[in-house]
C-alpha cells in the first residue's frame, strides 16, 4: 500500500513539474521577442531553447504507469527550475510589453 501510494505521489509531482515547463515554454513563446531585451533580460531564443528542453525531459522522465521514467529524479528537478526561474523573474518583467488589446466598450 505504501509503495503504490509513493508511485502515484511521484506521479503526481512528475505531473506538475511538467505542466509549469509547459506553461512557461507556452508563455514564453507568446511574448513579442523585442519585450525580453527591452526588459533587460535573455533573448526570447534562449528561453524557449531552455524551456523547450526542459519540456522535453520533464515528459520523458514522467514515471509509470503513465511514461517510461527516463531520467527521473534529480535531473527532473533540475529540468523544473529554468521554468521557475521564468515564471519568477522573466514572466512578469515581459508581460508589460505584451500585445495590446483595443479598448472596451462601444464609445463614439
Amino acid at each position: 500500500m505504501v509503495g503504490n501510494l509513493q508511485v502515484l505521489l511521484f506521479l503526481a509531482l512528475a505531473l506538475v513539474m511538467l505542466g509549469l515547463e509547459l506553461w512557461a515554454l507556452v508563455d514564453a513563446a507568446r511574448r513579442p521577442a523585442g519585450a525580453f531585451t527591452t526588459a533587460g533580460k535573455r533573448t526570447k531564443t534562449f528561453w524557449l531553447v531552455l524551456l523547450g528542453v526542459a519540456a522535453v525531459i520533464g515528459f520523458v522522465a514522467i514515471p509509470p504507469p503513465l511514461g517510461i521514467g527516463l531520467m527521473g529524479g534529480f535531473l527532473q528537478l533540475l529540468a523544473v527550475v529554468p521554468a521557475g526561474v521564468y515564471l519568477a523573474d522573466v514572466r512578469p518583467a515581459v508581460r508589460g510589453y505584451g500585445r495590446r488589446r483595443p479598448p472596451r466598450g462601444g464609445g463614439w
